[in-house]
């Protein structure tokens, strides 16, 4: 059966070189899957095993044991990949003993004193060492091969407590080049200690020779007395004499050891505390370590020594130890406090979140420090929206900042990437505005604006710390990038779940937060009054512009853009989107009113210039009052991605149809407001006339005031132009830019403007015609001219010339307005001229064959001069005022009547000729 995994592989360790029982770290490949996977390790040929920590699959750490070789392979032995290989050495250095007395700045490890025979760890007895220098004479070593010399001396060794010393071995190795003198003066010297020691021994015996005496005394007296007397006799004495003996030596030997015994158990228990102290100096030394390390920030060395000592120490019965660990727990118990502090402390970068809440899943914190993190986080951002509002209402309110808030506006929040709002956000308004953000744009934008400028940014630079902060707890990244901690990856990732919805909420609370407080600046209308309470508060003395609100909404669009970058879902950014779509209508009807309102003060811009076409500017500046404005909202009424029509309420359809009629009404208000302008209300009143126009009864000077009569003819023409050009434009505009109800606008528009063209041109005739046909009647009877009763006639009467010069002033004054309404003006007033005199001779009771003869003539004699002009109505009316006369029975009557008409003609030539060059208008 074929292993699962490869064999093991060993590709480096550190440190390379050492001796005994150096902390070695070895890396590799396939080290195995745990620690129960690894039943091998060799180093030099030495088994490692026992000393060996399973750390992963590519690290083991371990210690150097007493090889064999001083230099070898490292071989890792696994039951899932069997038996290893090595690509790296060992190098196993010979350590120098050191006597327990010798100074070194190395510390001896009493873990150092190892028996191979039993592979235990083992504590030598100082006293059982021997001094490093026993000859006394200078130690000169002589790197001899330690493979020569093993060769040289197989099975034995230069350590002199070893069994198998070699004194031979020693000496090549420590005094090799030391001469034959000095060895013979370390002969001497090993003789005086060995004397020394006798000595002592014998001393020994010396200082208690007297008592040795006593006692040997008391045992003769006694055998001396047992002799003599019996033994019954000494029995008693002898006991006594024992027992005192024995009380002596015993207080002797006391006298004599108390001190060395003394001094023996102080020491041997000084080493024991300072055994117990060295091995478990970690537990005793960790409280204040915990302090010192938090005081520094590495909250990592903390974390460590506490698994280590949990590990060790968790679960002690030693009094000693539960009270250090008992003291550990509490400093990690303040440090979980500390964590959580600074976790919950806010501004913070998003490294420093999950820094502190990987920290507190490791000190084991109770709760779930990364979803309070969220909630401590989700707080502030909604702190910081509401402190920005109070802030600029303030100081809307005069409560104090000395500069604007948009100065600072970067101050407050930290950089993020998506901070470019600010800088990429401009109007595209031609010259309304500056693309640019300067000094002068800031100073001069409204609070509300910089209020949205500023509310905005801080969104859009908190925000996406605070979902990738959501998204790491989800994915359970918070607490490992790798799998090493998947049960707590698991357990986040559980949590995440349950709490999808509550994080649901919060971001919805973010973005109502952030629609609300943008409505309270600007659409207070659309809140409840409790929200307007908590949202609003901003003392509006006026509207803002059409212009600002499309800046606004431009600020808004870049906000929601950079937030879908973050992918929330589009659920939670549908309050977004209907805020501005809100602001895109209120735009909208904000303009349109401001249009209205420009559009009214035109009446102030007419100069009454007229050109070759009988128009002023006034229908251009309108043309252009109205395309400026949908220019300006192309951007509002195009639609982002995500983005609904404005227009796709039926209300928003109404109130813009209207709004616009509207200000189509309010021009033509303005045109009949300035036909009907008294002349001392008017700006400016001169006419200037095209020089190419035709003059024939000279042109209206510049210094000439003009009548009432020539605003009507001007505003008329104004009227006709509209009608056949501005108001189809105009239509064709709305169209362009996705308008409803253009037709309907259209349609009343042009039915008002024909309303008002109607009323002024009637009110022109009336002013025109009154005073002609109000002249026939007195001209026909003047002189007591009777129609019974009168002469041959030799010619038209007079009133009837001044009818015709006064229609001919009539024609001169429309002709140098405008051409086009000459013939529209003139018809009308030869209708009423041939209405009149129709009527005045049907009053006529009776003609004479002269007075019939001299009506029709003047009533032909009129109708030919304007015959170019005549009507169905003026044909009527001169027919039935033939009609009245009585018909010319003699060729003579007839012959004369021709004679006259054609004299009248010739002498009324120049006169007439105006009304046969506009015979090619009544044409066209």
């Amino acid at each position: 059966m074929s292993r699962l995994r490869q064999p093991p592989l060993v590709t480096g360790i550190s440190p390379n070189e050492g001796i005994s029982w150096t902390k070695v770290t070895i890396r590799g490949e396939n080290l195995g899957t745990g620690p129960t996977d690894l039943i091998g390790l060799t180093i030099c040929g030495h088994n490692c095993l026992l000393t060996a920590e399973w750390m992963s699959a590519s690290k083991i750490v371990c210690r150097v044991g007493q090889a064999k070789n001083d230099k070898g392979d490292i071989i890792v032995t696994t039951k899932s990949g069997g038996r290893g290989t090595s690509t790296v050495s060992f190098k196993l250095l010979k350590p120098e003993k050191l006597d327990i007395l010798d100074q070194s700045a190395v510390w001896v490890d009493e873990m150092n004193y190892y028996d191979t025979r039993t592979d235990r760890n083992k504590g030598i007895p100082p006293l059982s060492l021997r001094p490093a220098n026993p000859l006394g004479i200078e130690i000169n070593k002589n790197r001899f091969p330690q493979k020569d010399l093993e060769a040289l001396f197989p099975g034995m060794s230069a350590d002199f407590t070893s069994e198998n010393f070699s004194a031979a071995w020693y000496l090549i190795e420590n005094h090799s080049t030391t001469s034959f003198d000095q060895l013979k003066m370390a002969v001497m010297n090993l003789k005086k200690q060995a004397n020394k020691k006798n000595e002592g021994s014998l001393a020994y015996v010396k200082g208690g020779l007297s008592t040795f005496f006593e006692a040997q005394d008391a045992l003769s007296a006694i055998h001396q007395k047992l002799e003599a007397d019996g033994t019954e006799k000494v029995e008693g004495s002898m006991t006594q004499k024992l027992e005192n003996v024995l009380n002596r030596a015993s207080n002797t030997a006391d006298t004599l050891f108390q001190e060395v015994l003394g001094r023996k158990d102080k020491a041997d228990s000084t080493r024991n505390a300072l055994n117990v102290l060295q091995r478990f100096k970690f537990l005793f030394n960790l409280p204040l370590n915990i302090e010192r390390n938090i005081q520094k920030g590495d909250y990592d060395v903390v974390i460590n020594d506490y698994e280590k000592a949990k590990s060790l120490f968790g679960k002690t019965e030693v009094q000693v130890f539960k009270k250090y660990y008992a003291e550990v727990e509490t400093r990690i118990g303040a440090l979980r406090d500390l964590l959580l502090d600074k976790l919950l402390e806010t501004p913070s970068t998003l490294h420093d979140q999950k820094r502190y809440i990987r920290y507190l899943s490791d000190l084991h914190a109770s709760g779930d420090p990364a979803w309070q993190c969220i909630g401590a986080q989700h707080k502030w951002i909604l702190q910081l929206m509401h402190n920005c509002k109070e802030s600029y209402v303030k100081e809307l309110k005069g409560i104090s900042l000395l500069h604007s808030p948009m100065l600072d506006l970067d101050s407050d929040v930290r950089p993020s990437p998506l901070g470019h709002l600010s800088q990429t956000a401009s109007l595209k308004r031609g010259s309304s505005f500056q693309s640019g953000r300067d000094d002068t744009w800031r100073c001069k934008a409204p609070q509300q604006v910089a209020f949205v400028e500023k509310l905005t940014k801080l969104v859009v630079s908190q925000l996406p710390n605070f979902w990738k902060l959501w998204i790491s707890y989800v994915n359970g990244s918070l607490f490992s990038e790798t799998a090493e901690k998947s049960g707590q990856m698991e357990r986040s990732k559980k949590n995440a779940r349950q709490r999808q919805n509550d994080f649901k909420k919060m971001i919805q609370e973010v973005m109502q937060s952030l629609a609300k407080l943008i409505r309270g600046a600007l659409l207070p209308f659309s809140l409840r009054e409790g929200e307007l309470r908590e949202y609003g508060g901003w003392e509006m003395k006026s509207e803002l512009s059409g212009q600002w609100l499309t800046h606004v909404i431009q600020t808004v669009r870049l906000s929601y853009e950079s937030l879908t970058a973050l992918e929330i879902p589009n659920d939670m950014l549908h309050i977004i989107q209907d805020l501005i779509l809100d602001l895109r209508v209120r735009c909208i009807m904000v303009t349109l009113q401001h249009t209205a309102e420009d559009v009214k003060r035109l009446a102030e811009k007419e100069d009454w210039v007229v050109d070759n076409e009988g128009l002023t500017s006034l229908p251009s500046h309108f043309e252009q009052c109205i395309m400026h404005s949908l220019q300006s909202l192309k951007s509002v009424l195009d639609c982002k991605p995500g983005e609904a029509s404005v227009f796709q309420q039926h209300k928003t359809q109404e109130d813009v149809c209207q709004l616009s009629i509207g200000i189509i009404q309010v021009f033509i208000d303005c045109l009949e407001q300035l036909s009907t302008k008294p002349d001392g209300d008017i700006d400016t009143t001169h006419l200037s006339v095209d020089v190419s126009s035709p003059d024939l009864f000279g042109s209206i000077h510049e210094d000439s005031s003009l009548s009432s009569e020539q605003r009507l003819l001007i505003v008329l023409s104004n009227c006709r132009y509209l009608e056949r050009h501005t108001f189809i434009n105009i239509a064709e505009h709305f169209e362009k830019h996705s308008f409803q109800g253009v037709e309907k606008i259209t349609q009343i528009s042009m039915e008002s403007l024909k309303e008002l063209d109607l009323r002024l041109f009637e009110i022109y005739i009336e002013l025109k015609a009154d005073p002609i046909v109000g002249s026939l009647e007195p001209g026909i009877y003047a002189g007591y001219f009777d129609w019974k009763d009168c002469l041959i006639p030799t010619g038209v009467r007079n009133y009837l010339k001044e009818a015709l010069v006064n229609i001919i002033a009539v024609h001169a004054e429309v002709f140098t307005i405008s051409k086009e309404l000459v013939p529209r003006v003139l018809s009308r007033i030869v209708e009423s001229v041939a209405e009149e005199l129709s009527r005045l001779m049907q009053c006529v009771s009776s003609f004479s064959k002269n007075g019939a003869l001299q009506a029709r003539l003047e009533i032909y004699a009129l109708r030919d001069a304007v015959a170019v002009y005549l009507t169905p109505e003026s044909n009527s009316s001169f027919k039935q005022a033939l009609e009245a006369l009585p018909q010319l029975l003699s060729g003579a009557d007839k012959k004369l009547l021709e004679e006259l008409l054609n004299k009248f003609k010739s002498s009324m030539h120049l006169q007439l000729t105006c009304f046969q060059a506009s015979s090619a208008l009544m044409k066209t």
